[in-house]
């Protein structure tokens, strides 16, 4: 079902320049943030008359992106405790598990690591902001000094 609404939804935005689709496997973005202002009512309005023919698919909003997914109650959060769980990781004294994320949707899965204190959410973001998330970086540079500075210290530490 998720192949076919991307596919009814990609045919319904594709005159309107810079909207962007996604197949996230388990559920569909269609991203705006490339889109003219004005154009934005319109991928709204078309994404929910798609959706109209799908009550078991429900529609949430991220930054500049519309996410199409099943009405289950699923969010990031309970991915990371699926994952962990599914690794054998989530009592694992070893592992440390770490969440970047820019967006609203990235919240639940700061949440999840805030009260297991078992891990850190980094929020991406230039602006700050209210977040569950332990740290923040200000954009996609940062965090990719961040990692490369933990897996240097990483390296020395074995």
């Amino acid at each position: 079902m998720i192949t076919e609404v991307y596919e009814k939804l990609g045919e319904s935005v594709k005159d309107i320049d810079g909207a962007r689709m996604e197949d996230n496997k388990f559920c569909v973005s269609v991203h705006y943030r490339n889109v003219a202002e004005d154009d934005y009512k319109k991928v709204f309005h078309r994404v929910t008359a798609v959706l109209e023919g799908y009550p078991c698919l429900r529609l949430t909003h991220g930054r500049k992106v519309f996410e199409v997914r099943p009405v289950i109650d699923w969010n990031k959060g309970k991915a990371v405790e699926f994952l962990l769980e599914s690794l054998g990781l989530s009592e694992s004294e070893d592992v440390l598990p770490i969440y970047v994320g820019d967006d609203r949707t990235d919240e639940d899965a700061f949440k999840v690591l805030k009260a297991s204190n078992r891990g850190f959410g980094i929020l991406v973001s230039s602006i700050p902001k209210e977040s569950d998330a332990f740290y923040s970086l200000r954009d996609p540079a940062e965090v990719m000094e961040f990692l490369r500075m933990l897996a240097a210290w990483k390296e020395q530490s074995t």
